[in-house]
């Protein structure tokens, strides 16, 4: 992958104190709007630009909240603004931002992990276990991305890869402790509310960072456009300047998100507008940045503000800060990258063909694998070996038959994804289908109930997936639906579902609530008569997949040659899309969102050598049950008396793994 291109049509360059002027006007506007929004108990009719008598509550609250929450707002917007401008010009990658490497997630895994297993430890250095998860996660990006990789789309792809799989491990672990997932979810989703200053005191002092960044890193900034060997030749200790520059990102980024929580896109949105009104410089755009980001995060809280007047509950900031960055990265990705961006992903190596004996082996290892899980388990007298007994099977047969119908229904529209849209990082889950789905079937349940959700939730759970198919083919559209803006596309529109999700999870309203353990992609309450239905539904959508396969083949090899052979490209491509929306519906309505594994599961099947539109269903479906299989058993055993979530197990599994693919992908 080569650089992202430089730039486009940027907007005429304003002058310098002219610029300066305007947004620090704008951003006294709107901190007056901000400070009157957050008076709760003031009217629109009574807001005003003097504060509240001495003595009053309205006093107290405008002393210990309001200010401090704006004050908040300020630090950490530009905290992320310049961290991101950092990484923007460290990396030559306009999108490249601490969410989008990983940063973010990787911060907020070790933050929360450290809140859970050692409270203690997490209230007095927290913003260390954030700073080693932000490292973490960064170093591996840049691992699997390569030094070339940076400055393109492989460095974005493993980011983003990597905030779907540590997403799903703090999950994890706030569902196990599910005494303290409400409030560790409204953080994670991003928190500016203050009660008083104390937050304020804590991170004002550790981002003097910043301060340093702005007087020290334009010179070293400005000499690594210049590439490795010209830095060095002028003076430039290249690795260590960049590991200083990289370690200072993080840590802005890491007590910024102990402060408050994960507030994404701050950092993503701000250098892009910063070029495009008009900074040049190093030091002009790292200030510049500090500034919008101040005043876009101000925004993006008064925003929230006004959302929770209209619904009078708490509404996250993150959430709000989503909303507005989500299309901001769906317009970067389709107007700001390189023609180098937009080729084809190889799939990684493998047999050219599956032999009969590998497929005799494999079947052999997946019937011994399941029959040791219904075997061996773990019950209250420790690991036992044997049949289970008539009432624990009458119990457990349900679920096992769920889980097998789901994996093998995620792995063929996965495949089918991946062949219709000829890129080989196509899922549901990082397309947006199984986050539209989720999104619907939440939405039908808050509005009829929890107790009418067998009968609304595939209908919802189709119309969602559907509508973010068709908005993913809109936007694909320009660019020939190319591999690397179809996942940006789809990271950008699952980013802006799951803020919706939130706000309605955040809500508080019970039947939200209860959806929590069926998010983690759950099969705990799963009963046979569902069971059953869901494995008839995934066989006749699967034996109709088997009747396209020809559609599939030649659709799969390009639109000229399916034409060329008289196939009806866009019935066929519809039908197909169709076929993948209800396998996604049928799924996700009974058990939840799973992630990776229908990217996981015919990437398997390809490198066992099932090349070929038939083979390839066939063994991704057993592939897919298999590992859903296999999730089931360690979701039960692993923490018992306690379970995991299917789902959870299965993505994270299946996330390792593709990190491991990408890995060694690289090192070839």
């Amino acid at each position: 992958m080569q650089a992202v291109a430089t730039d486009t049509t940027p907007w005429k360059p304003a002058h310098l104190p002219g610029r300066y002027l305007v947004t620090l006007l704008a951003l006294g506007v709107l901190a007056v709007l901000h400070l009157n929004l957050g008076m709760t108990h003031w009217p629109l009719d009574r807001w005003s630009l003097r504060p509240p008598p001495a003595g009053t509550f309205d006093a107290l609250e405008f002393g210990l909240s309001v200010l401090p929450r704006l004050t908040m707002a300020l630090l950490v917007g530009a905290a992320l603004g310049l961290s991101g401008s950092v990484l923007q010009r460290m990396t030559q990658n306009r999108l490249a931002s601490p969410m989008t490497l990983g940063a973010a997630s990787g911060a907020w895994l070790g933050l929360t992990a450290t809140a859970v297993l050692a409270p203690a430890l997490a209230a007095t250095h927290g913003h260390w276990a954030a700073l080693g998860g932000a490292l973490g996660a960064v170093g591996l990006a840049l691992l699997i991305a390569g030094r070339n990789g940076s400055a393109g789309l492989p460095v974005i792809l493993a980011g983003m890869a990597l905030n779907l799989l540590l997403g799903a491990i703090a999950t994890a672990i706030l569902l196990v402790h599910n005494q303290h997932s409400r409030g560790l979810f409204i953080w994670g989703a991003g928190d500016l509310g203050q009660i008083d200053w104390h937050w304020v005191r804590w991170l004002w002092p550790k981002l003097l960072v910043g301060l340093v960044l702005i007087a020290l890193a334009p010179r070293p900034l400005t000499l690594l456009q210049l590439g490795g060997a010209g830095a060095r030749a002028r003076g430039l200790s290249l690795w260590p300047v960049m590991l200083a520059l990289f370690l200072a990102c993080l840590w802005l980024t890491s007590v910024a998100i102990t402060a408050v929580g994960l507030i994404g896109f701050i950092g993503l949105i701000t250098p892009n507008l910063a070029r495009l009104c008009g900074a040049r410089t190093a030091r002009d755009e790292l200030l510049y940045s500090a500034l919008l980001g101040a005043l876009l995060l101000l925004g993006a809280d008064a925003v929230t503000l006004v959302l929770n007047r209209w619904f009078s509950e708490l509404i996250p900031s993150g959430a709000a800060a989503a909303l507005i960055g989500a299309p901001a990265l769906l317009w970067l990705s389709r107007r700001q990258l390189g023609a180098e961006d937009r080729q084809s992903l190889a799939l990684p190596p493998g047999a050219e063909r599956l032999d009969r004996r590998r497929l005799a082996w494999l079947l052999l290892a997946g019937t011994t694998v399941a029959l040791l899980g219904l075997l061996l388990a773990r019950g209250p007298q420790g690991w036992t070996f044997g049949w289970p007994s008539e009432l624990l099977w009458s119990l457990r047969w349900p679920r096992l038959l769920a889980a097998v119908a789901a994996g093998c229904g995620l792995a063929v529209a996965g495949m089918m994804l991946q062949r219709l849209l000829r890129n080989p990082l196509a899922s549901p889950d990082i397309l947006g289908l199984t986050a539209g789905a989720t999104l619907a079937v939440v939405a039908a349940v808050m509005l009829f109930g929890a107790g009418q959700m067998q009968l609304i939730a595939p209908v919802a759970a189709f119309g969602g997936s559907l509508l973010v198919l068709g908005l993913l083919l809109v936007f694909g559209r320009r660019h020939r639906y190319s591999p690397g803006i179809m996942v940006l596309v789809g990271v950008s529109l699952a980013a802006l579902l799951n803020t919706a999700l939130q706000i309605g999870l955040t809500r508080g309203q019970g039947d939200a609530l209860a959806l929590l353990g069926w998010l983690a992609g759950s099969t705990y309450r799963v009963e046979a008569g569902e069971a059953i239905v869901l494995s008839v539904a995934v066989v006749l959508l699967v034996g109709i997949s088997l009747a396209f396969h020809r559609a599939l083949t030649l659709v799969s090899i390009g639109d000229g040659v399916a034409l060329s052979r008289g196939l009806d490209v866009g019935r066929a491509r519809l039908a197909l899309l169709l076929l993948v929306s209800l396998l996604c519906a049928v799924v996700t309505s009974l058990l939840g969102p799973v992630a990776f594994l229908g990217l996981l599961a015919p990437h398997m099947a390809a490198l066992l050598g099932a090349r070929r539109v038939v083979p390839q269903l066939l063994l991704a479906a057993l592939l897919g049950g298999w590992l859903m299989l296999v999730s089931d058993w360690l979701g039960r055993s692993l923490l018992y008396p306690l379970e995991i979530p299917v789902g959870l197990v299965a993505s994270i599994l299946c996330g390792l793994y593709f990190l491991y693919l990408l890995i060694r992908h690289r090192v070839a």
